[in-house]
């Protein structure tokens, strides 16, 4: 009999799927590593059990403990499954701008979900982060997980993610193009695949309104970058310690709009389901156009499940509200 002992065994190995319509003016073979078929629906289901098992190790997190993180969702859901195999609670902290199905899935799965607002500095009381770290502090027996600067998170990619690219394209990967938030997966799979071959260029997809791209290409931290946007999981106004731009060979960024419309047209053109920053992604790859030859291997990640934006990019009448849709 073949069957996992949990559900974070089915965690990984994930499949890649080519894509076809929407990548047909492109010269090269584009795959895209399709992390929805994680138990909780995204890649981050990866990270947050490494995560957690590193934490447990060191003493970091205790039996009967409580996790706290703040998360623009996906993070929170694979802590959530992790923690109920592994019996702790869990606290997450998000911002008001994230999905009202990414609030509603975590309460589903026994987590206690506090909002904050999202248009407040990164070091105001009132933001995420701050109010993460004090219930971290507050919380007796609590583990503030701290996703952005978690060595964890970056090293989960790299002992996993990385290598099921590299081992899925037989080497031929050339490309690797993602979505970059805490940096975790930019970085563990870059560093993996550049490792294997240093000639494997690296892409960051970013949102205008985060600082990562004028920062990688001059080196300032630029507040004037710094806005609100309606992307989700993309994009900081923060510099995460897992962002490393070293391994980084440049950065493209996409508009709100496009992010959206192309979320629509993934699910409409190639029947992919998929969350709002994969319709950044592939439209990060189809502004890269003229960096791929035709050997080139590109492989796009995408992050998570549509199911989580169901109100909102898959919604018309929402789209329409947005000035997205004509």
């Amino acid at each position: 009999m073949q069957y996992a002992e949990n559900i974070l065994e089915t965690i990984g190995k994930t499949p890649l799927v080519k894509l076809n319509r929407i990548t047909a003016s492109l010269p090269c073979l584009v795959l895209a590593k399709y992390e929805t078929f994680n138990p909780g629906n995204s890649v981050k289901d990866r990270m947050a059990l490494q995560m957690i098992e590193d934490a447990e190790a060191d003493g970091r997190l205790k039996p009967g403990g409580t996790i706290i993180e703040g998360t623009s969702g996906n993070t929170g859901m694979g802590l959530a499954l992790a923690a109920i195999v592994k019996g702790y609670k869990c606290i997450f902290v998000m911002s008001d701008k994230q999905s009202k199905e990414k609030m509603d899935i975590l309460r589903a799965v026994g987590a206690e979900v506090v909002v904050c607002p999202t248009d407040v500095a990164p070091d105001d009381p009132q933001s995420y982060y701050s109010v993460s770290k004090r219930l971290g502090e507050e919380t007796p027996n609590a583990w503030y997980v701290n996703q952005y600067d978690n060595p964890s998170n970056t090293k989960a990619h790299y002992q996993s993610t990385g290598p099921e690219i590299w081992d899925q394209t037989n080497g031929k990967v050339t490309h690797f193009i993602v979505g970059v938030g805490t940096g975790g997966t930019i970085s563990g799979v870059g560093g993996y695949l550049k490792k294997k071959n240093p000639n494997v260029k690296v892409w960051g997809v970013d949102t205008y309104g985060s600082v990562f791209k004028k920062y990688h290409e001059t080196g300032i931290f630029d507040e004037k970058e710094i806005y609100p946007y309606v992307t989700e999981g993309i994009g900081e106004d923060i510099l995460p310690a897992n962002v490393n731009f070293d391994l980084i060979d440049g950065f493209t960024k996409v508009t709100d709009k496009d992010a959206a419309v192309y979320t629509q047209r993934l699910a409409k053109e190639e029947g992919m389901f998929l969350g709002n920053s994969a319709g950044a992604a592939i439209k990060g790859v189809l502004q890269l156009k003229d960096a791929f030859g035709p050997e080139d291997v590109v492989v796009v990640l995408f992050h998570d499940h549509g199911s989580r934006y169901v109100g909102k990019i898959f919604n018309d009448d929402w789209m329409r509200e947005m000035g997205y849709l004509d």
